[in-house]
């Protein structure tokens, strides 16, 4: 039995002084029935502090657990396991909701809550200081997969998903040792496969990309990570994309694999040799675009 509607989920990092910010924003939210979760991924500053000045004003509800620095893939892991409600919805320690977020998530999560087909609803993700991250688009509500709802419908940048809680307790990050990042697409993906999500246009989150965050280091964090990363675009390049996707996919396992230390061999049997072949030449761009060559 949940105790709340939704679990807003926050993995954080050193990032004590950007927390007030998120915390203000759900202090005011319209909708009240929800726990803030902080699983703070090995810091070393003042999150716990600043945490417990928080839990100590009694606004809303919220736990706090810390755990040694693995990355923000095993702390959605723990986070799921912990979470007490519905709905699952992952919200950046250096991001904020709009005042009315969750009571528009309630409200388009009663329209699908009896399909256990969908696994739960995404709106889009805005700047802070206005207007949509990627696509600038209006939508009617869609039903779809989200690898159909990127590449055919066409909407580009990051949404905000929220997932039902249950669902992802049997989708878990894989753990690499000495690999601090995994891509979320990875796990979406992979629920891809068995359930449809519905997307609507209104903003539900804001944020920027701020310098020392994952958007802003994408390719070293990915470099760092390579084990991950191929599992992610090799999976990816088997799935029901276009064509082309299918060998930008192969691109760029071949592109982050030169980090890895598995045997070639190994290598060459996680995509396929035909579609390596194609994408030889967007390989070479790609490595010349970092630094590298054949």
């Amino acid at each position: 039995m949940y105790l709340n509607m939704i679990t807003i989920f926050t993995p954080t990092y050193n990032r004590a002084h950007l927390l007030h910010n998120l915390y203000n924003s759900l202090c005011i939210q319209t909708e009240k029935n929800f726990e803030w979760l902080i699983i703070d991924d090995g810091s070393s500053d003042n999150t716990q502090e600043v945490v417990q000045n928080f839990i100590d004003e009694n606004r809303i509800t919220i736990r706090y657990q810390k755990q040694e620095n693995q990355g923000k893939h095993i702390a959605i892991n723990n986070g799921v396991a912990l979470a007490r409600c519905e709905l699952f919805f992952i919200v950046d320690s250096d991001d904020v909701l709009p005042n009315d977020s969750l009571e528009k998530i309630i409200e388009k999560y009663q329209l699908i809550k009896n399909n256990k087909d969908i696994v739960g609803i995404a709106g889009r993700r805005g700047y802070i200081t206005g207007g949509y991250i990627g696509t600038n688009k209006k939508y009617s509500d869609i039903i779809t997969t989200s690898l159909n709802f990127r590449f055919n419908h066409r909407i580009e940048g990051d949404m905000a998903e929220v997932f039902r809680t249950e669902i992802l307790r049997k989708f878990p990050f894989p753990f690499f040792e000495g690999e601090k990042f995994c891509p979320e697409a990875l796990i979406w993906q992979k629920i891809d496969q068995f359930y449809k999500m519905l997307w609507f246009s209104d903003i539900i989150y804001r944020g920027e990309y701020i310098e020392g965050g994952l958007s802003a280091n994408i390719f070293k964090v990915r470099k760092n990570s390579p084990k991950a990363s191929c599992l992610y675009y090799s999976e990816l390049s088997k799935y029901n994309i276009s064509y082309f996707q299918k060998i930008k996919a192969v691109a760029n396992y071949w592109r982050f694999s030169i980090y890895d230390d598995i045997p070639f061999r190994e290598k060459l049997k996680k995509v396929s040799i035909v579609k390596t072949i194609i994408s030889l030449p967007l390989i070479t761009l790609l490595l010349s675009k970092d630094g590298l060559r054949l």
